[in-house]
């Protein structure tokens, strides 16, 4: 049951791709009745039940977190080109949409704990900073700079370090 009350019939290897779902229906069993996810409304859930339709066969899709572990010697830039070779043309048109929408299903995606989709929103946030500068990326994002010019200068001089 959506934020505004519908109700949306989805299978049940669709939905529990979602951790949040899986541990619900382990806990109370098979039943008739909606479960309700009032952070999530009825187009974001739409959306989210489209991805996982699209991914229902990939394998590890309805693993617990625990079974998922990466390897010690695996460093992020391996994990993260891994997870971009898995993504497929649906995986790269699913996030092209507006920022309102992409910072809801990112919401949605981590109240329903589906890591591969909100790790799919959150590479699509990345790219949008890629390359920006700092007020290029509060532009972006209607990011207000709530920083005094001292406290900016001061910023600036600690992490000079880490610009181009």
């Amino acid at each position: 049951m959506t934020a505004e009350g519908a109700v949306i019939s989805v299978e049940r290897d669709i939905i529990e791709q979602s951790g949040t779902i899986r541990n619900i229906l382990s806990d109370v069993g098979s039943s008739d009745k909606p479960i309700p996810v009032p952070n999530v409304s009825g187009p974001i859930l739409s959306k989210i039940i489209e991805y996982c339709r699209h991914h229902r066969n990939d394998p590890g899709r309805r693993q617990p977190k625990e079974s998922s572990t990466l390897e010690e010697s695996d460093s992020s830039d391996a994990v993260i080109q891994r997870a971009i070779e898995q993504m497929d043309e649906f995986d790269h048109q699913f996030c092209r949409v507006d920022q309102g929408t992409l910072f809801d299903i990112i919401l949605a995606a981590n109240f329903l704990d589906i890591q591969p989709l909100l790790d799919l929103a959150g590479y699509t946030v990345a790219n949008m900073m890629k390359g920006k500068s700092v007020e290029e990326i509060r532009s972006t994002f209607n990011i207000k700079n709530d920083f005094s010019p001292e406290e900016e200068e001061e910023i600036m001089k600690e992490n000079a370090w880490c610009e181009n």
